[in-house]
C-alpha cells in the first residue's frame, strides 16, 4: 500500500478568508461548495456517489482513504454529486479481492475535483467550532485574487437541489412475490432503498419529486417511501403539499432522511440548520420506547425542531446521544412515521434494518 505524496499544488479557500495549500488529486480545476465533513471510515465510494452531498465539498476525517480501491457494485447512484473532495491522505496502491480501480481515476472519471495533503484535523476542527461555510477547491494560485474569490465564494448558495438528483420519469422495479406495491419519491434515493424493499418481495414504482400525489394514488400503491436527500427541507413546497394530501388518504408512509423531515413539514412540523450536521457511518441514536441505541449511517445538515410537532399529531420516537436532535416521529392523526438516518445503507450499520420491515408491517395490516 502507497501513499501519495506528489501532485501538482492546489487549495482550499474558505469563506472566513482561510486558505489551506495542499495537492491536486482527481479532476482539475476549480470549484464552489459547502464544506461540511464526514467521520466515516469506510464507505468513500458510497459518500462520493450521494445524491445527498449534492452542492457540498466533502472533508473526509479519516486520514487515509481509497486503501480498498473502487469498483462497479458499490455507488450508490450511478453519476456523483458531491462539488469537490478533501481528504489528508489517498491510496494508490488498494488491496482488495473486490476492487476494480483506484479512487483517483474514479474521481477522474467522474469529474470530481479533490484536494490532498491538507491538516484535515484542523479544517474538521474549525467547522465544527464555526458551522459548515462556503469553499472553494482550485488548482489555480488564488493569493493573488483572493478578494474576487471570496466574493464568490460568499456568494454561493445550493438551490434546487432536490430538481437536480430526482429521477427524470417513473421507474418500475420488480422483485420475487411482489406482496406489495410501493410508490417511491426520488428526493435523491439511494439504492439501498430499493433493495430492501425488493427483498422483502416489494415492487418498486419510483417517482420524480415533482410527481402530483393524485398521479401516485392512481397507482395504487400499498404503502409510499419519502426518499432522503439533499438540500433545505422547506424549500420544498410542492413536496410538502404532495405529502399532506397522501397523509389525508391514509396510505402508510415511510420518510427517510430528507423524506422524514418533509413529512414532519406537512404535518405541521418544522426544520432547522444545523450547525455542522451529522455526517458518518457512527453517529448513535436512542430509541425513546425501548431505550436502546442504535449506531446508525446519517447525511445531513437539516433536523426537525423536536418540540414543532404538535402532540396530537405525532411523537419523538428516536434522538441523537449527541445533541438529543429529533431522529425520528411517529404520526397519531396519519399512517406515517419517518427517521433522520439511513436504515441499512450500503458498507455502514445494519442495526435498523427492520425499520423496512416495520413498514411492510403497516401495509400488511392496512391490506387486512
Amino acid at each position: 500500500m502507497a501513499l501519495i505524496k506528489g501532485g501538482t499544488p492546489a487549495w482550499l479557500v474558505l469563506a472566513n478568508g482561510k486558505v489551506f495549500e495542499g495537492r491536486s488529486f482527481g479532476a482539475s480545476g476549480t470549484t464552489i461548495g459547502e464544506v461540511v465533513f464526514n467521520t466515516g471510515m469506510t464507505g468513500y465510494q458510497e459518500t462520493l456517489t450521494d445524491p445527498v452531498n449534492f452542492g457540498q465539498i466533502v472533508t473526509q476525517t479519516f486520514p487515509l482513504i481509497g486503501n480498498y480501491g473502487v469498483n462497479s457494485e458499490d455507488s450508490e447512484t450511478p453519476k456523483s454529486h458531491v462539488s469537490g473532495y478533501i481528504v489528508r491522505e489517498w491510496c494508490n496502491a488498494p488491496s482488495n479481492f473486490r476492487m476494480e480501480d483506484n479512487i483517483d481515476n474514479f474521481m477522474k472519471q467522474h469529474g470530481i475535483i479533490g484536494l490532498y495533503n491538507i491538516d484535515t484535523r484542523s479544517l474538521t476542527r474549525l467547522l465544527r467550532d464555526q458551522g459548515v461555510m462556503n469553499g472553494m477547491i482550485t488548482t489555480e494560485d488564488p493569493n493573488g485574487n483572493l478578494e474576487a474569490l471570496l466574493q464568490q465564494i460568499r456568494a454561493y448558495t445550493i438551490k434546487n437541489a432536490v430538481s437536480a438528483v430526482t429521477c427524470a420519469e417513473s421507474m418500475t422495479y420488480s422483485g420475487t412475490g411482489k406482496r406489495y406495491r410501493v410508490a417511491v419519491y426520488d428526493f435523491g434515493c439511494k439504492k439501498f432503498i430499493t433493495e430492501s424493499l425488493l427483498q422483502r418481495g416489494c415492487e418498486v414504482v419510483m417517482v420524480p419529486a415533482d410527481t402530483a400525489a393524485e398521479e401516485v394514488l392512481a397507482q395504487q400503491p400499498d404503502g409510499v417511501v419519502l426518499s432522503c436527500g439533499p438540500g433545505d427541507p422547506a424549500e420544498n413546497s410542492q413536496a410538502v403539499s404532495n405529502i399532506r394530501t397522501l397523509a389525508e388518504n391514509g396510505v402508510p408512509m415511510f420518510g427517510i432522511g430528507l423524506g422524514h423531515q418533509l413529512l414532519a413539514l406537512a404535518m405541521g412540523g418544522k426544520t432547522e440548520k444545523l450547525a455542522y450536521g451529522h455526517r458518518g457511518a457512527n453517529q448513535p441514536v436512542i430509541d425513546l420506547a425501548s431505550g436502546r441505541t442504535y449506531v446508525t449511517s446519517q447525511n445531513h445538515g437539516y433536523v426537525v425542531v423536536s418540540d414543532s410537532v404538535p402532540e396530537q399529531v405525532g411523537r419523538v420516537t428516536y434522538v441523537n446521544a449527541n445533541d438529543k436532535t429529533c431522529e425520528g416521529v411517529s404520526y397519531l392523526t396519519a399512517n406515517a412515521f419517518g427517521v433522520q438516518f439511513h436504515p441499512v445503507t450500503n458498507g455502514n450499520p445494519m442495526d435498523t434494518d427492520y425499520l423496512f420491515d416495520e413498514f411492510v408491517e403497516r401495509m400488511q395490516k392496512e391490506a387486512e
